[in-house]
């Protein structure tokens, strides 16, 4: 029977193929009271537990294909932390040695505890971590209990022939895609090893870590589905929808010969675009443009000079800083990873940002914000400031790597004056420190992003101090339109195209070229080809976005005339619906 499920594209493409379905793992959990004599032991069965699966995960990254996306490594890193984590391991002890609970309840109820903590995140990237959680103790509970782990693909299950498999021409070598509850990343190194055309699993957001794994692959990928592992049988026909987040189970044939032509139709796509690699981004009307690429890791430069970027326009430095229980990384930390991304981008601009994180994301998980609105509080370039050693360490640590290639420093959520004055003075403090101790260091723009509406209401003032600016329009569209784009009950009001949103951005960029001043952009919407030719039509010359999304917003470039864009461009600002005139 024919049916559809609906969940989150977080993945584009189309994958097709049979369904091969991995086992829930949840672990059925016993509940009573121990004696105090057993105490001890109980604590060490929690402890074998813990340490078995440090193992496997070790066990794992020393076995890591080399050709393992970059972010499957961070986030076993990720399950190896949470499992040394006192907030998890201590609570645990808590319940034993009080309560008298035994181990496998005393883990589950230490995990209620700290999930509920992750519930009450701002940051949706912090929030998803939840599910890592989960999974960490669900492989401790496994081994306590000696379940094996959920069912893998076998290559050698029975399939059907039919009209759908013919249509694909190679009845031997039939595609499949995976079907889960939910995936960890040591079951997605695990089924790297088998080749899957997509993956649907019923929980998750645009940044779980499936999700992230399935962007870094280019594997076509829909998350939330809901009930999809209980509904979808094993060896189903499915074609998963990336760009839609549809999913169709045993589709007809006119179904199945519809997406066939919209895969092919992506492949070529795909092909045409790959041609344009070493194509340079300038328009029909000879505009030179810039595009660049978002980092968050310095291995991730390489794929960045791979997909065609010509630098680095944002190296988001607090994923540097995250998940280590509060012990900050140093100065010489720091030094290696940034000369790392500036190695990789092979001679290339790398513009690092400093540390944002603060309010909606502690560093140290122990720790309770009481921020009524995380948002707005200490966080970005107001917590460095509250932080001056933290700070200046980070500020060394980049002048030094600035020794080693074209480094730019971006400065994060500034808004005033003396906030610009203070920040400017310890990048200075820095250099005198390194100077003191005759450490070499290098030259160095500086730049500030625009993300609030005062600093882009301000932009000539702000254009005196730095050298040149990068507007970050997540986080301008959310405080110009007060929305928490996190609120799912307001996500809908979240719009690029607000004509209050689009008037500050035409005005930064206005403000720069009348300066001569370098303006990027490297939020979400600098990667979004639907919104390419408004934002050269509005001057922008230089987009920071995600390397997979360069090729696309290339090929939009090299079509647009800028020249024809004018008139077009001015009914967008003045129009009260701007939604509507980009789409006619």
């Amino acid at each position: 029977m024919t049916f559809s499920i609906h969940g989150l594209a977080v993945a584009g493409g189309i994958a097709i193929g049979r369904a091969v379905l991995v086992a829930s793992s949840h672990v059925d959990v016993a509940h009573y009271f121990i004696q105090p004599e057993q105490v001890e032991a109980e604590i060490e069965r929690v402890r074998k537990g813990r340490n078995a699966v440090v193992e496997e995960l070790q066990r794992l990254q020393v076995e890591m294909p080399a050709d393992a996306p970059h972010e499957l490594t961070a986030l076993l890193d990720v399950h190896l932390m949470l499992l040394q984590d006192e907030a998890l391991t201590g609570g645990v002890k808590h319940w034993i040695t009080e309560r008298l609970y035994n181990a496998e309840w005393a883990l589950t109820t230490q995990l209620e505890v700290v999930a509920r903590q992750f519930d009450e995140m701002e940051d949706e990237y912090l929030r998803e971590r939840k599910a890592d959680l989960e999974q960490v103790v669900e492989r401790i509970l496994r081994h306590m209990k000696g379940v094996a782990d959920p069912v893998t693909p076998s290559a050698s299950s029975p399939r059907r022939k039919t009209q759908q498999e013919l249509l694909l021409g190679d009845t031997q070598d039939v595609p499949l895609v995976l079907v889960a509850h939910d995936l960890s990343p040591a079951d997605m190194l695990h089924f790297k090893q088998s080749v899957f055309a997509g993956f649907v699993t019923d929980v998750g957001g645009k940044t779980s870590h499936t999700a992230i794994v399935a962007r870094s692959m280019g594997i076509p990928a829909v998350v939330g589905a809901r009930a999809a592992s209980q509904l979808v049988r094993q060896d189903d026909w499915v074609i998963i929808d990336g760009d839609t987040g549809v999913v169709s189970v045993d589709p007809s044939s006119i179904i199945f010969a519809e997406y066939g032509f919209r895969q092919r139709q992506v492949e070529l796509e795909r092909e045409r675009l790959a041609r344009l690699l070493h194509t340079p981004a300038i328009t029909i009307d000879g505009q030179r443009i810039e595009l660049l690429a978002n980092i968050e890791q310095p291995g991730d430069s390489a794929a960045a000079v791979r997909a065609g970027a010509v630098g680095v326009g944002l190296f988001r430095s607090e994923f540097l800083f995250m998940g280590r229980s509060g012990k900050l990384p140093d100065e010489d930390e720091q030094y290696r990873a940034y000369c790392e991304a500036i190695a990789g981008m092979q001679g290339l601009p790398v513009t690092i940002r400093t540390v944002d994180v603060g309010a909606d994301k502690p560093l140290d998980k122990g720790h309770k914000d009481g921020h009524l609105n995380p948002a707005l509080g200490l966080r970005a370039i107001r917590w460095s400031l509250a932080d001056p050693a933290m700070f200046r360490t980070q500020l060394r640590a980049v002048l030094r790597a600035a020794a080693h290639g074209k480094v730019n420093l971006l400065f994060p959520m500034l808004a005033h004056t003396h906030e610009i004055e203070q920040t400017l003075a310890q990048v200075d403090l820095a250099r005198a420190e390194l100077d003191a101790r005759s450490v070499p260091h290098g030259p160095v723009q500086l730049g500030a992003m625009i993300e609030v509406p005062a600093a882009a209401i301000m932009v000539r003032s702000f254009l005196k101090y730095f050298d040149f600016l990068s507007i970050g329009t997540n986080d301008l569209i959310q405080y110009t339109l007060a929305i928490d784009r996190s609120d799912e009950a307001v996500a809908h009001l979240y719009d690029p195209l607000h004509p209050a949103v689009l008037r500050l951005v035409a005005d930064v960029i206005a403000a720069g070229q009348a300066l001569g001043k370098s303006v990027c952009m490297c939020g979400e919407t600098a990667g979004d080809v639907g919104m390419t030719r408004l934002l050269l039509g509005l001057g922008l010359r230089s987009f920071s976005m995600h390397p997979a999304q360069i090729l696309a917003v290339k090929q939009e470039v090299l079509r647009t005339d800028t020249r024809k864009l004018a008139a077009w461009v001015g009914q967008m600002l003045d129009g009260n619906a701007p939604a509507a005139a980009l789409a006619s």
